[in-house]
């Protein structure tokens, strides 16, 4: 058991170990509950997803090449013919 403290401003910090436990991050919303004399914190969304989402290591890794535009299409490459420019050389 934890105990904390509760702030002029009615705010209490969660223990970063009982936060890791949990899979809490900065803007996780829960639920508080009264039950008889003692307050009960429930988790309306499963941490589940936000840890499969960070356990993928999607995001992690930056490339130095620019994204590929919404309206590309690859089929595109794959097509033989001729290749026209948008913008003709200036001579």
């Amino acid at each position: 058991m934890s105990t904390v403290s509760i702030t002029s401003k009615g705010q209490i910090t969660i223990p970063l170990s009982l936060r890791k436990r949990l899979g809490l991050q900065h803007g996780s919303r829960v639920e508080l509950v009264v039950v008889n004399d003692h307050l009960e914190m429930h988790l309306p969304d499963p941490p589940a997803a936000a840890s499969t989402r960070a356990g993928s290591g999607f995001g992690l890794l930056k490339s130095p090449m620019s994204a590929v535009p919404v309206d590309f299409d690859a089929a595109t490459l794959a097509t033989p013919g001729p290749r026209t420019r948008k913008n003709p050389p200036h001579r």
